[in-house]
């Protein structure tokens, strides 16, 4: 009784897991469309608006200055990189979960390989430049990777006792 409570709180983290990646997903998407259509100048003015109240309370806070700093360091080739990242890394995101959400068999691979190769960019990442952010996003993809290996050999046993 004990494997098979085990069995379905794993399958609902795994569940609830894949729905912040698509979530995450959808928001990539609209950050690409934003920085498709804003200019470099209109995302920062939209950035000091954001932070402005956060700034006047505390004029050293790290995050809303390093987003400050971010957004007067873009240019039009910056935003058309970013956009066209966001949306690709969105859609392929948004796809792959919806799609194994479904139980689609295929999926499960194609999830595993996206993510893993994301997860050896932002270690990568993390050695030119650490941040607490990242690493915390490379722990969560790599949970999702392992959830998804246990799901997908889950699914396959299944599938192998309907069809000997």
């Amino acid at each position: 009784m004990q494997e098979s409570r085990r069995q379905w709180l794993l399958d609902r983290i795994f569940w609830v897991a894949l729905i912040v990646k698509g979530l995450d997903g959808v928001l990539e998407l609209i950050g690409g469309v934003l920085f498709l259509v804003l200019t470099p100048a209109q995302i920062s003015l939209i950035v000091q608006v954001l932070t402005q109240h956060e700034l006047s309370e505390d004029p050293d806070d790290l995050i809303a200055n390093a987003l400050v700093r971010f957004a007067a360091s873009l240019d039009v080739s910056a935003t058309l990189f970013g956009a066209i990242y966001l949306l690709l890394h969105g859609a392929v995101k948004v796809v792959l979960v919806v799609a194994v959400l479904r139980d689609r068999l295929w999926a499960y691979p194609w999830l595993i390989g996206f993510l893993v190769v994301f997860i050896g960019y932002q270690v990568y990442d993390m050695i030119v430049h650490f941040t607490w952010g990242m690493l915390a996003l490379t722990v969560f993809d790599a949970f999702i990777v392992v959830l998804t290996v246990r799901e997908y050999r889950l699914h396959r046993a299944r599938l192998r006792k309907r069809c000997p």
